[in-house]
C-alpha cells in the first residue's frame, strides 16, 4: 500500500469527517448529538449557508470515492457505511440543485420548526447551560433572517412554497406567540441570569414576531395561486430523500390500497367486539372516545405513558431485546403548543446525557382516550424508536456517528416504529378489544397515506373498484374526506395530517413501505434458518445495523 493510500481514511472515518464539519455548520445538527460547543449558536440559513452545506457534500463524495478503492474500503461495515453515506449525499444534492432549500416550508420540520424545537432539548444544568441558551436565543434573529431571505430568493426564481403551508405557518406562530414564544424556555433560569435569560428570549421572540409578520404581509401574497401539490417530478426526488431508494410508485399505490382493504375488514371484525352492531369501525372508536377508559389531566397522561414505557421495557428485555441500561431510559413530555397535532420523539445526546424522549401535543385537551394512544406509544418509545434510535447511539462507536445519528432514512426508522406496533399486537399486548382496534385504526391511517399521499401530489385516479369516488382524480379536499371517513382522530389532528402530508411530499409513505420491508427481511431471515430461527437475536442484529435505506435494509435483515 502506497503512503498516500495509507494517509486516506476508510468510508466509515470519511463519514464521521463529515459530521464533525455538519456540525460547524449546523450547530442544531451539534445539540441533537449532544455536542457543547454548539449550543450558543445557530446555522445560516440563508441561500450561503445552502451553499456550503452543498460544498461539503460534494467535498465529502470526492473523499468517499478515494476511501472505496483502498483495500478495506468494501466491507461488510464499511460497504454499508460507503453507500448509506453516497446515497443521503446525492438525494440531498438532487434537492439542492432543484431548489427545494428556497421553498421549505411546512407545519412539523421547516428551518423555522428546527430553530423553536431545539431550545426544548438543550442542557439546562448549569448556569453555563442557560448563558449558552441565551446566546443562541440572540442568534435567532440572524437565523430566520437567513431563512427568509432563502424563501425570498426561491419566491424570485418561481420556487413558491404551497400556499396552504404558509397558513399553517403563520397560525402555528400566533399560537406560539400568544403564550410568550421564547420565553416558554427561560422560565426556569438561575435568579443570576434571570434578566439576560428574559432580555434574550424577548430578542428572540420578537424575531418570530417579524418572521409571521413577513409571511402573512409579503410572503403570503408573493407564494398565492401555488399549488400546494408537487407533481411527478419533485415527488420523485423528494420520495427518494425519505425512502432511500427510487420507489417504483405504481406499485406502492396499489399496495396502499391493498393494506386498505385488508385493515378494514378486519376493523370491523374488531369493532363489533367493542361496539355490537356499529356501522363502522370508526362509530366504535367514536363511542370508546365518549366512554372508553380515559386519562384525566395533563401531567396525568404523562405519567400514564411513562409507565406505560417502563412496563414494555420490563417485559421486552431478556425476552425479546437485550437492553444496555441506558437504553432503558426514556422520558415522556407535553409538546409545547405552536407546533403539529402529531407526537413525536427526539433521539438520546451521544452519550446519553440527555435521554430519548417522546412528545405528546396535549391541542388543549385535559382527557385522553387510552385506546389509540397505547399502540401510538409502542410506535414512538418502546420498542419504537426509542429502542431503535437509543440502541444506534449505543452502537455509534462501533459503526460510525454518520450511520446511527444523521443519516437516518425516514423510511427505515418510521417502518420499524410501525413494526414496533404490529409486534406488540403479535406477542399478546393488545388483546383488549378497544386498544386493538386503536391499533388498527393506527395501521389504516398509515395506508390511506400511502394512498393519498402518491395519489395527491401525482393526480392519480382512484380506483374504480374504490368505496369512495371511483375514477376520480385525488385533489387535497378528497384526501382530506378520505381520511375523514377512515380514521379515528379528531378533526384538528386530521386537518394538521393532510396539511403536513402536502407540505413533507414522500414521507408519510415510509410508515407502511418501511414496515413491509422490515417484515420482509424477517420473513427471509426466519426462513433461511428454520428451526433455529431466534427473534430476539435477529432483533439485536437488526438494531446494530445503523440506517439503512430500504432496498438495503431488506437485504441485508434477509441475511441476518
Amino acid at each position: 500500500m502506497t503512503d498516500a493510500a495509507m494517509d486516506t481514511p476508510l468510508p466509515r472515518q470519511v463519514a464521521d469527517a463529515y459530521v464533525d464539519a455538519l456540525i460547524r455548520l449546523d450547530p442544531i445538527v451539534g445539540t441533537f448529538m449532544g455536542d457543547p460547543l454548539s449550543s450558543g449558536r445557530l446555522p445560516d440559513l440563508s441561500p450561503d449557508g445552502h451553499d456550503a452545506m452543498a460544498a461539503l457534500a460534494r467535498t465529502t463524495l470526492t473523499r468517499l470515492s478515494a476511501a472505496e478503492a483502498l483495500p478495506g474500503g468494501d466491507g461488510g461495515v464499511e460497504r454499508r457505511c460507503a453507500g448509506l453515506l453516497r446515497e443521503r449525499l446525492t438525494a440531498g444534492l438532487d434537492e439542492y440543485e432543484a431548489g427545494e432549500e428556497l421553498r421549505r416550508v411546512d407545519n412539523i420540520s421547516s428551518p423555522l420548526h428546527r430553530v423553536r424545537k431545539i431550545f426544548a432539548l438543550m442542557p439546562t444544568n448549569t448556569e453555563d447551560d442557560w448563558a449558552a441558551l441565551a446566546q443562541r436565543l440572540r442568534a435567532v434573529p440572524g437565523a430566520l433572517e437567513g431563512y427568509r431571505a432563502s424563501l425570498a430568493e426561491g419566491a424570485r426564481r418561481g420556487l413558491p412554497a404551497g400556499p396552504r403551508q404558509v397558513a399553517a405557518t403563520v397560525a402555528q406562530l400566533t399560537e406560539w406567540l400568544a403564550i410568550g414564544g421564547f420565553a416558554v424556555f427561560t422560565a426556569d433560569g438561575p435568579e443570576s441570569l434571570r434578566g439576560e435569560l428574559a432580555a434574550a428570549a424577548e430578542v428572540a421572540t420578537a424575531a418570530a414576531a417579524e418572521t409571521r409578520d413577513w409571511f402573512r404581509d409579503r410572503y403570503a401574497a408573493a407564494v398565492a395561486g401555488a399549488p400546494d401539490v408537487v407533481g411527478p417530478e419533485r415527488y420523485v426526488r423528494a420520495a427518494r430523500v425519505w425512502n432511500g431508494t427510487r420507489l417504483d410508485l405504481d406499485e406502492a399505490y396499489a399496495y396502499g390500497w391493498d393494506e386498505f382493504h385488508r385493515l378494514r375488514e378486519e376493523m370491523r371484525a374488531e369493532a363489533e367486539k367493542v361496539l355490537p352492531g356499529a356501522a363502522s369501525p370508526w362509530e366504535a372508536m367514536s363511542w370508546l372516545d365518549r366512554h372508553g377508559q380515559a386519562v384525566e389531566g395533563v401531567e396525568e397522561v404523562r405519567g400514564w405513558l411513562q409507565e406505560l414505557m417502563g412496563e414494555a421495557i420490563a417485559a421486552l428485555d431478556g425476552t425479546h431485546f437485550e437492553l444496555a441500561e441506558q437504553v432503558k431510559r426514556v422520558e415522556s413530555r407535553i409538546a409545547p403548543p405552536g407546533g403539529a397535532a402529531a407526537p413525536y420523539y427526539t433521539q438520546p445526546a451521544l452519550d446519553f446525557s440527555r435521554p430519548g424522549r417522546t412528545w405528546l401535543p396535549t391541542l388543549g385537551r385535559t382527557r385522553f382516550p387510552v385506546h389509540g394512544l397505547v399502540s401510538t406509544w409502542y410506535h414512538e418509545g418502546v420498542p419504537g424508536h426509542h429502542l431503535q434510535l437509543a440502541q444506534w447511539t449505543l452502537a455509534a462507536g462501533s459503526l460510525s456517528r454518520y450511520q446511527t445519528k444523521v443519516g437516518k432514512v425516514g423510511a427505515t426508522v418510521e417502518g420499524w416504529a410501525l413494526y414496533a406496533e404490529r409486534l406488540m399486537d403479535e406477542l399478546g399486548f393488545l388483546t383488549d378489544p378497544a386498544r386493538r382496534l386503536g391499533h388498527l385504526d393506527a395501521q389504516m391511517m398509515r395506508a390511506v397515506r400511502v394512498v393519498i399521499d402518491i395519489g395527491t401530489h401525482l393526480g392519480l385516479e382512484i380506483p374504480r373498484h374504490s368505496p369512495f369516488h371511483p375514477g376520480e382524480r385525488w385533489t387535497p379536499g378528497l384526501a382530506r374526506e378520505f381520511l375523514g371517513r377512515h380514521s379515528g382522530r379528531s378533526a384538528d389532528y386530521l386537518d394538521s395530517e393532510i396539511t403536513r402530508y402536502l407540505g413533507r411530499p414522500g414521507q408519510a409513505i415510509g410508515y407502511k413501505l418501511g414496515e413491509r420491508a422490515w417484515l420482509r427481511g424477517r420473513a427471509a431471515a426466519r426462513a433461511r434458518h428454520g428451526a433455529a430461527f431466534s427473534l430476539k437475536e435477529w432483533h439485536m442484529k437488526a438494531l446494530a445495523l445503523g440506517s439503512l435505506g430500504l432496498d438495503d435494509l431488506e437485504r441485508e435483515l434477509a441475511a441476518l
